[in-house]
């Protein structure tokens, strides 16, 4: 009766990840017109469109509700030492066509782009109803943009010699609340406030350059065969020292080994 149970499970999972086969993202594609920006950018001054209004729109529309999302973190490795050997004008190209393309793919994997801080990027995506397709989207957009710096933006800074970017990637999943700083409904600044958007920063801060790392309440909605592509990691002496609100033991961290 159990494997009839589990079996049935994971038929109604495989459903619900399959509702987007027929919206499979064009990678190439993607990898393409990333190129084009990018060297765009760097060559004319090519100046990106904003993304980060849709996500404005969305939280004004649902101030002081309290969501289940999956949030994640991207943050650019090593700007301080590139601000110290290449021009400011540079520099400033280079960061702002990083931040855009990893807006690009949170929005082409039906996430928002929270905001820009710095050289880091934070993109959430909201379980509406189905918080099993929402961690999968969200994880396929941490390794998409992995893929994106590797073979869109990079090829187009070696033809400058300029150094390869590396990020690192944290993803967590649980609920947060819209907050607005103020009475005016269109001006006022609006935010997103909860436990898991400090935990998905914490775990980016854990991350290694190019490596993706998950906090367990993404990990436990993954499908089966997606978990078996992370390892959980056991930490040494006090590095991880964040604990469950729910079991009071330390919160597990997968990283994504592919």
């Amino acid at each position: 009766m159990t494997e009839k149970i589990d079996s049935a499970e994971n038929n109604v999972v495989d459903m619900l990840l399959s509702r987007n086969v027929e919206e499979v993202i064009d990678f190439d594609s993607m990898i393409l017109d990333t190129q084009k920006r990018v060297w765009g950018s760097l060559k004319t001054g090519y100046e990106y469109s904003g993304v980060v209004n849709e996500s404005d729109t969305y939280l004004r529309k649902h101030v002081f509700c309290k969501l289940d999302m999956v949030v994640l973190y991207v943050d650019l490795v090593g700007s301080t030492t590139m601000a110290l050997e290449l021009p400011p004008e540079k520099i400033a190209i280079i960061i702002s066509s990083f931040s855009q393309e990893m807006g690009s793919v949170i929005r082409q994997h039906h996430g928002y782009v929270l905001k820009f801080v710095g050289d880091a990027v934070i993109g959430y995506f909201v379980a509406e109803n189905d918080s099993l397709l929402t961690t999968a989207n969200a994880v396929n957009c941490a390794k998409s943009m992995i893929s994106v710096i590797q073979k869109g933006i990079n090829p187009i800074l070696n033809q400058y010699d300029y150094p390869d970017l590396k990020v690192k990637i944290g993803v967590d999943f649980g609920q947060n609340i819209i907050v607005r700083y103020g009475a005016d409904k269109v001006n006022s600044h609006v935010d997103l406030i909860g436990p898991v958007m400090n935990i998905s920063a914490k775990i980016q801060s854990m991350a290694k350059p190019n490596q993706i790392l998950i906090g367990s309440d993404v990990y436990d909605r993954l499908h089966p065969n997606s978990q078996k592509e992370y390892k959980q990691i056991i930490w040494k002496n006090d590095e991880w020292k964040y604990r469950s609100r729910l079991s009071g033991e330390i919160y597990k961290v997968y990283e994504f080994e592919g």
